[in-house]
């Protein structure tokens, strides 16, 4: 078997099982290490290796948990939540509940989705915006896995779809420049209609996630929920403006220096300067922020590893010319081998933007080959690419909304985060972005 699906397989059902994530990636990569012929040393010095690559984003994750966690003192998270506590207390009849059902899906989405590029400060939202709505969705006895699908959606489609912030990084620096460098002039090729109908398989999913798999109720423990409740925030309308200015602040600051890191610590620095969070309180917040996305943090530093010893086990490669080999001149089952090798990828590295560079040496020159338009090409790279992405149990796509989620314990993050958003997400993007290749 190839060391990669191997690996892969292994991690996925450890995970599946319960074991926790980091476990689980460090035994799939000695594993897959040790099947490929690497010995035991060699497979943990590239695990070794690999952690490095995961430092910046932990260490960015760290500083927006607690620029996030300033943003909470302000009271701004919960002011949103009290509004919609509000609405809850005013419900008198289901039509009523419904309708702030979907207003707590649609300011979240909203949420989630500016978060790729109005506000580029990704997951760092979540632990910061989720747990004070829990109270009230449990009230309204919303199923947590739709706002997981929700979440997720808002995560993924806007960078995969809209080149700006995150998206602008995805499409034109990721998927426009590695399928040029392989043989397809990019110049004029327009990104958004190549990946408008994977889009759309993923707003599909979207849609029967809300109306149809979790549209109806889950009772969760609501003495649980209260034994995380928060310590009552105090806020005004300065403490609400000053929250909004430091978010403007992190936003130019991270556009103008291009660091996320920077972005957040001005935005942190700017609420001790105008009082709302006090000297004295400053280095308990920010450990306490840090600490708040530390886990995924690790998670991701753990999948780095794991990325490296795939790539040290030379069997991604192996993999991708196995599934070319036997594809012959069928275009078709070209197209659909091709975005299942790019989700089998995405899955073990936990990241679509490393698996583009990974993926696109070998997939460009054999669609040239089997006469892909390069529109069709784009389509097929990117969608291969994005596969994965939701339904992984080390992308940040999917710990993000578990760590909102499961702050009284009652979210589990592979069975109500991981394989909700696999089945809504990932088949769905497999069948649009098979069809999206075959007619571009």
């Amino acid at each position: 078997m190839n060391a990669v699906v191997a690996a892969v397989a292994i991690m996925l059902v450890l995970s599946l099982c319960r074991i926790h994530v980091v476990v689980a990636l460090i035994i799939g990569a000695v594993a897959g290490g040790l099947i490929s012929g690497l010995s035991l040393d060699a497979t943990i010095a590239a695990f070794n290796e690999g952690l490095g690559g995961g430092a910046t984003v932990a260490l960015a994750y760290a500083t927006l948990g607690a620029f996030a966690v300033a943003i909470g003192k302000s009271g701004l998270a919960h002011a949103l939540a009290d509004k919609a506590l509000a609405l809850v207390g005013r419900q008198d009849d289901g039509k009523a509940a419904g309708g702030v059902r979907l207003l707590i899906i649609g300011l979240l989405l909203a949420i989630a989705m500016s978060s790729q590029n109005i506000l580029p400060i990704h997951i760092a939202f979540i632990p910061l915006v989720v747990p004070p709505l829990l109270y009230v969705m449990a009230k309204l006895n919303m199923d947590r896995r739709l706002v997981a699908c929700v979440l997720t959606f808002g995560l993924i489609t806007p960078y995969m779809f809209l080149p700006v912030g995150f998206g602008g990084i995805y499409l034109n620096e990721i998927l426009l420049a590695n399928v040029g460098d392989n043989g397809i002039d990019a110049t004029g090729l327009n990104v958004m209609s190549a990946m408008a109908l994977p889009a759309l398989g993923m707003l599909c999913g979207l849609l029967v996630a809300v109306f149809f798999s979790y549209r109806g109720e889950r009772h969760y423990n609501m003495d649980a929920i209260a034994r995380t409740e928060r310590v009552d925030v105090k806020y005004n309308g300065g403490t609400l403006f000053m929250a909004l200015v430091a978010i403007v602040a992190a936003f130019v600051v991270q556009l103008w220096l291009g660091s996320m890191i920077l972005g957040a610590l001005a935005g942190f620095v700017l609420f001790n300067l105008s009082g709302v969070v006090k000297w004295k309180e400053a280095d308990d917040l920010f450990t306490e922020g840090m600490k708040m996305l530390a886990m995924i943090g690790f998670i991701m530093i753990a999948a780095s590893g794991f990325a490296e010893v795939m790539r040290e086990t030379g069997e991604i490669t192996t993999l991708v010319e196995g599934s070319v080999a036997a594809i012959g001149d069928n275009k078709a089952l070209a197209a659909l081998l091709m975005l299942v090798v790019g989700l089998l990828i995405t899955m073990g590295i936990g990241s679509s933007f490393s698996t583009i560079p990974i993926i696109a040496a070998l997939y460009v020159p054999l669609a040239l080959e089997l006469g892909f338009s390069p529109l069709a090409i784009v389509a097929l790279v990117g969608t291969a690419g994005a596969l994965g992405d939701a339904g992984s149990p080390a992308s940040d796509s999917t710990l993000g909304p578990t760590a909102g989620l499961n702050v009284d314990g009652q979210h589990n993050h592979i069975w109500d985060t991981v394989v909700p958003t696999f089945l809504h997400y990932n088949l769905p993007l497999l069948g649009f972005g098979w069809v999206a290749a075959m007619v571009l």
